[in-house]
């Protein structure tokens, strides 16, 4: 997979992601593009904003173009909204739900968590960061994981709470109950914009 190496808070920024690697900073972010005349930018085409909106979404989740490509060719072979149904998936990646729980600070970080063995899906191993997760699956830590996971947990202060898990931070536990809903999901997010980028 194509990594991007370079400084990822400006290309963040760039594309309006607010989800940045460090949760503190994404609330101090500055709205205009970086560089010194970011805020004075004209105007961007239809293609320009169908690309930003589809970059956004791609970056937040942390997944390549080849990867969000076939999330949206997934959708859009399913009955309903493709829009949807493409943050849906997203959502249900393994790596998100691991940030989601908080169980990592940051989605990266949550990436390295699975990819690294810390974590089983129901009782069974899965180092795979892309694993979509079925209703009724249930995520735990490996015992030998504990301790590294609750440091992560301490110097996490913020209050979670999705209505699609339910998560027992003692335990370091959490059951994928169900699909979220398009209203419990980002709304800051255009999908539609995403849809008319892909039937171009």
């Amino acid at each position: 997979m194509a990594r991007y190496k370079g400084p990822t808070n400006k290309l963040y920024r760039n594309f309006g992601v607010v989800d940045l690697s460090n949760r503190k900073l994404a609330t101090s972010m500055r709205p205009n593009p970086s560089g010194q005349h970011g805020a004075n930018r004209k105007k961007l085409s239809d293609y320009a904003l169908h690309l930003k909106e589809k970059q956004k979404i791609r970056m937040t989740y942390i997944v390549s173009e080849k990867q969000f490509a076939k999330y949206y060719n997934t959708a859009s072979r399913k009955n309903g909204v493709t829009g949807t149904i493409l943050l849906q998936l997203l959502e249900s990646r393994l790596d998100n739900v691991i940030f989601r729980a908080g169980f990592a600070m940051t989605r990266k970080q949550s990436r390295q968590i699975v990819s690294h063995g810390h974590v089983l899906v129901n009782d069974k191993k899965v180092n795979i960061p892309s694993y979509l997760l079925k209703e009724g699956d249930v995520v735990t830590v490996k015992a030998k994981s504990s301790d590294y996971i609750k440091t992560v947990q301490d110097s996490i202060d913020l209050a979670l709470n999705y209505a699609w898990l339910a998560v027992d931070a003692e335990k370091q536990k959490v059951v994928f109950e169900r699909i979220p809903q398009r209203e419990e999901m980002d709304p800051n997010f255009k999908e539609q914009l995403v849809i008319e980028y892909y039937s171009k």
